[in-house]
């Protein structure tokens, strides 16, 4: 058993049904996609999801960044099960929105879900090509979450209040920013960790006045060198030195004196930088280039472990090695799934 209670770890996001398929360069190019992104679908993209659908093999897997981190960490700690609590919105009573919910529990983390009935339960498709993949996510009812409708009612408050950390993706901020400020607050106004990720270039890009708001209550900020390049330029760095991003971010203003930040950015193969008191790197763990099966969800793998780190109070240097297992794992694997128990010491 480990240190850590139910509910202690609560995560809230966008709940995606994964669509995953290998796809090829002329795809990627039909639909004005980079190899290795993450974007929003729009109008253009809608015959994509019809598209990939129909290709041979087509995985299904549930998704939503957020989620995934919070699963991951449910799997690195194991017993007791529901030690991570999530939130995020589907559509009522569809197919997609049962698979989710069918996950979350094999999962065994405690899902609350938002049901509505305007949007159906969303999608991400996965564009597998190589090593690489290219996330086009359909929001749909993912964007429908309301704090008044749900966050606010008093038994789901009560399982924000047991929480003593807290997992926030960054593309939430597209959905509903009174509900992460709530959250961030409580833990900042508790001295509880808060943590965030830039989760993509397209947020510190057109998100960023979202960003900013939220950045003043971040314990633990997460994100990969495309995402710290993005946030470094749009925030005047003027460095593209992986180090330097971390200790700038790290000394952004932040509300809760009471912890110092940390900052925590991955290079895929590359030395992980972290950034608290000083700017340390810790190298990933190897792996031969044939046997990654795909990237998709190495990234929330690798916050996972981290979080299942932190829920047990353990040293940062080992929640970074926590991390780097669940994240070599993960690309072994196809989408964001992963053996019974993890093989972690």
């Amino acid at each position: 058993m480990s240190s850590a209670s139910p509910n202690t770890l609560f995560g809230m996001g966008n709940p995606l049904l994964d669509i995953s398929a290998v796809v090829d360069k002329d795809f990627l190019d039909k639909y004005t996609l980079k190899p290795n992104d993450q974007i929003l679908a729009e109008d253009k993209h809608k015959e994509l999801f019809e598209e990939i659908v129909k290709k041979s093999k087509v995985e299904y897997h549930a998704g939503g960044a957020t989620q995934n981190s919070i699963k991951i960490a449910q799997w690195m700690v194991q017993e007791p099960h529901k030690v991570g609590t999530f939130f995020g919105c589907i559509g009522k009573g569809d197919k997609f929105g049962g698979i989710l919910k069918q996950k979350a529990e094999e999962a065994h983390i405690d899902a609350h879900y938002y049901e509505q009935e305007e949007k159906p339960t969303g999608t991400c498709a996965a564009c597998i090509t190589g090593d690489n993949r290219s996330l086009v996510a359909n929001l749909a009812a993912a964007e429908c979450y309301k704090k008044d409708k749900h966050l606010d009612l008093e038994e789901n408050w009560e399982l924000v209040e047991k929480a003593k950390v807290y997992y926030i993706a960054g593309f939430f901020l597209t959905v509903s920013l009174e509900s992460i400020l709530k959250v961030a607050k409580h833990a900042s106004d508790n001295n509880k960790l808060f943590c965030l990720n830039l989760s993509a270039p397209f947020i510190c890009q057109f998100f960023k006045d979202n960003l900013m708001q939220v950045m003043p209550y971040v314990d633990v900020l997460f994100g990969n060198e495309t995402e710290a390049a993005a946030f470094a330029k749009e925030l005047d760095f003027e460095t593209k030195d992986i180090k330097e991003i971390a200790k700038k971010a790290q000394a952004l203003t932040k509300v809760n004196k009471k912890r110092e930040r940390i900052v925590v950015l991955t290079q895929g193969k590359d030395k992980t930088a972290m950034a608290s008191e000083k700017v340390e790197t810790f190298p990933v763990l190897k792996i031969d280039p044939k046997d990654i099966v795909d990237t998709n969800g190495a990234g929330d793998a690798f916050v996972g472990g981290f979080l299942s780190g932190l829920v047990q109070e353990k040293p940062l240097d080992q929640c970074v090695k926590a991390a780097h297992y669940a994240a070599n794992v993960i690309i072994r694997r196809a989408g964001c799934t992963f053996p019974e128990k993890p093989d972690f010491k």
